[in-house]
């Protein structure tokens, strides 16, 4: 590679390290605990766990399940409701003022009984909930998620630069080498090149999907406009219903179309993931990828029957996986151990590369402090001959 293509690419790498050095720091620290976060929720006694019950029992139905709710909060509507994979005996509702309201109920109710069991704090509750705010989208809605989608696309374009620059480098020295018993920036430069090397096909997975996290919000919007819009051209100008069917006998029509999968999720009339006209059934499998994708079954909220079942579209799919793949929630607390790792590895980039930046303007001023000062001697050296 020619000095003038190492110059460009150094000058790549340099200003997209810099731009989003900052804020990737503020990512992977607050990342950390996040990669924990059921762990953390499960000391600070967060969990919400099902009574046991002295002989087992059918699961309650689905409309006793949702009248104990209306019957904790009756001024409130139901938004969603969704059962855990490890925890079946818990259905967790979210009901809020409207169907759209931020600042929503979430609730416990048993599966068997259709007893109130708890209310689990909000996203973890304090300390956890700042973090994941400030993780997710600084504390600025949806313009806070797509600055971080744009700092992380820096970040792959800082990844690819150091790659381009590191491989002409190691032709000089071996794998792993950092040199000792010079300067400390030289020693520093050769630990930042190697952990980023280390690190590298890590950084670039959590950092492509944290970009695809980021666009969460505008999938849902692009999937909504299209996909739903399509699925529902049969209702365009109908009044939303003001009845609803029961959800007990719509769950059983959506499961009758979807044999082998299980309910995920349920989505009510005029939340995001439904429509003003249906109930939104999300099924997913039980194997370990296939618990991560759900298909949607759109139900008639008035009238319990199907109305339209097919695939979520591929961006979506993208969006499922990432999100679970960014914390490093597929493989258990060994996988978990592994991220936590890594984190802290790429934390010790970001924090070298900041380092070697500053050093780097007090190592090209002190050559030129030396060139002054030799200057002067040199021309009273030619005064005295």
């Amino acid at each position: 590679m020619s000095p003038a293509h190492l110059r460009r690419w150094s000058w790549i790498h340099t200003w997209s390290s810099l731009i989003c050095t900052v804020f990737m720091l503020l990512l992977c620290l607050t990342g950390l605990p996040l990669i924990y976060s059921h762990e953390i929720g499960h000391l600070l006694g967060n969990d919400i766990e099902a009574p046991r019950l002295a002989a087992p029992q059918a699961p309650a139905s689905l409309d006793r399940v949702i009248a104990a709710g209306q019957t904790r909060y009756p001024d409130k509507v139901m938004m969603y409701m969704s059962q855990e994979a490890d925890e079946p005996a818990l259905w967790f509702l979210t009901m809020g003022a409207h169907a759209n309201d931020p600042d929503f109920k979430s609730i416990a109710i048993d599966a068997r009984t259709a007893q109130f069991v708890g209310e689990p704090p909000i996203e973890g509750g304090g300390v956890m909930q700042f973090l994941f705010h400030l993780h997710v989208d600084l504390f600025a809605g949806v313009w806070g998620k797509l600055f971080l989608g744009f700092m992380g696309l820096l970040l792959l374009v800082a990844i690819v630069s150091g790659v381009v620059l590191y491989a002409p480098f190691m032709r000089k020295l071996e794998f792993g080498t950092v040199r000792q018993g010079r300067t400390a920036r030289l020693k520093w430069l050769d630990l930042h090149n190697l952990l980023g090397i280390v690190t590298l096909a890590w950084a670039l997975v959590v950092g492509a999907t944290g970009v695809v996290n980021t666009l969460a919000d505008v999938l849902l919007k692009v999937w909504q406009v299209t996909e739903i819009a399509e699925m529902t051209k049969p209702y365009a100008g109908q009044a939303a219903p003001t009845t609803l069917a029961s959800m007990e006998t719509s769950v059983r029509h959506a499961e009758a179309v979807a044999p082998g999968m299980r309910v995920g999720f349920i989505a009510f009339p005029g939340t995001p993931f439904a429509t003003p006209h249906h109930y939104g059934v999300y099924m997913h499998g039980d194997a370990p990828l296939t618990s991560r994708l759900y298909q949607p079954v759109l139900v008639d909220a008035q009238t319990a029957a199907v109305t339209d079942r097919r695939d979520l579209p591929w961006y979506l799919k993208t969006l499922l996986l990432s999100q679970p793949l960014h914390f490093g929630d597929y493989g258990g607390a060994g996988m978990k151990l592994v991220w936590a790792l890594l984190d802290v590895a790429t934390i010790v980039v970001l924090g070298s590369g900041l380092y070697l930046w500053l050093r780097r303007g007090r190592a090209v001023a002190r050559p030129a402090r030396a060139r002054a000062d030799v200057a002067p001697a040199l021309a009273r050296e030619g005064d005295m001959q």
